[in-house]
């Protein structure tokens, strides 16, 4: 199994997916009515796909996944960009920061991140930061989960694509308590592999405090789970067996 898709929630897919492909130059996969999704090249065959799935109203849950993109010494120029693709600039509290908190156009908060040698090699998204109640148990979690490995960061854990590119996915002190039934705006998908067993799978999240549920989302073809921190996950089937 491997992390393979960010899913974002999205008023108008094709607006928000051609927003973020412009501003990551990711390659368009699927352009339906009710989903956009993009791919980012990590390493090789290795990828992470950006999926924007139509919802009927926004959702206004707090971002405990958000996107930090790499600026560097491009950041200001960059931001611009990002402006001018349809971003705009936004005040979530942050203060004096060295990085640059902009809405993506449907009101989602991103940042533009100043230079950091743990960005060194991630490409356009540096990290993703996720809210843990405990980020060492998660981290483990998260590293069997999708096969990503310790790495460098300054988040108190760190995971990153085994081949050392990519983003990084850190582990992050949560501000508050996942609320529940408010679904993230934002969360991983995990693909199984030909060889994986979904039923093992699935009992290896519950060993490792996670749990399935089972939202009135319609019927799927994937299982829901939440990480152990309240966190919502898909796991997709093996490609060929429902897919």
């Amino acid at each position: 199994m491997f992390l393979e898709n960010l899913g974002i929630d999205a008023l108008d897919p094709q607006r928000l997916g051609r927003f973020w492909e412009a501003a990551l130059g990711t390659t368009t996969l699927t352009d339906a009515p009710d989903i956009f999704e993009t791919r980012l090249s990590i390493d090789g065959d290795a990828y992470l796909d950006l999926c924007f799935a139509r919802v009927p109203a926004r959702n206004v849950a707090p971002q405990r996944l958000h996107l930090d993109l790499r600026g560097g010494a491009a950041q200001e120029q960059i931001a611009q960009k990002l402006r001018e693709l349809g971003a705009s600039d936004l005040d979530i509290g942050q203060g004096e920061v060295p990085w640059i908190v902009l809405a993506d156009p449907e009101g989602g908060a991103f940042c533009v991140m100043e230079e950091r040698e743990a960005y060194v090699g991630t490409g356009p998204i540096a990290a993703l930061p996720l809210d843990s109640a405990d980020p060492a148990r998660d981290a483990e979690f998260w590293a069997w989960l999708s096969g990503w490995t310790p790495a460098p960061g300054v988040a108190p854990r760190t995971l990153r694509h085994p081949s050392g590119r990519g983003p990084l996915l850190e582990l992050c002190p949560e501000p508050a308590p996942k609320q529940p039934g408010a679904k993230n705006p934002i969360h991983l998908d995990v693909r199984l592999e030909p060889e994986d067993d979904p039923d093992a799978v699935a009992a290896g999240i519950s060993a490792r405090g996670g749990e399935e549920f089972f939202p009135d989302w319609g019927e799927l073809p994937w299982r829901v789970f939440r990480d152990p921190s309240g966190n919502e996950l898909c796991l997709l089937p093996a490609v060929g067996a429902g897919a």
